[in-house]
């Protein structure tokens, strides 16, 4: 299983230069799943630089992979997380779902640099 952070989606729709790398996870949609935090963000960022149309295009797309809700024990874990490794809450949200699904996380974040199963792509 694939997770791909918000910066990984973000670069992947606006066509930056790693954007051929998260589309690899992104594209294969039966191994990937979606945080419904990452689609908060990216949804909020679209409709920063773009119009609400867009957002929701955008994130109609996320939506084909296994989106994950944030509930039952996955807040807690993600609180944990956050306390342990001292990561915002986005970011402990994202990382405690790819380790409840054994899934592996792709991003830009330099907050994920370094741990264990994070393919982290330098922007």
């Amino acid at each position: 299983m694939n997770l791909v952070d918000t910066s990984g989606w973000l670069e992947y729709f606006t066509r930056g230069p790693n954007a051929e790398v998260f589309g690899q996870s992104i594209e294969k949609t039966n191994d990937l799943i979606v945080p419904t935090i990452c689609i908060y963000e990216v949804f909020k960022k679209i409709l920063q630089h773009s119009t609400e149309q867009r957002a929701i295009d955008v994130t109609s797309i996320m939506q084909l992979g296994h989106v994950i809700p944030l509930a039952g024990i996955l807040p807690s874990q993600a609180a944990k997380v956050s306390h342990e490794l001292n990561l915002p809450m986005a970011d402990s949200i994202i990382l405690a779902t790819a380790r409840m699904y054994h899934a592996t996380l792709w991003t830009q974040d330099i907050d994920f640099q370094g741990m264990p199963n994070v393919k982290f792509i330098p922007k």
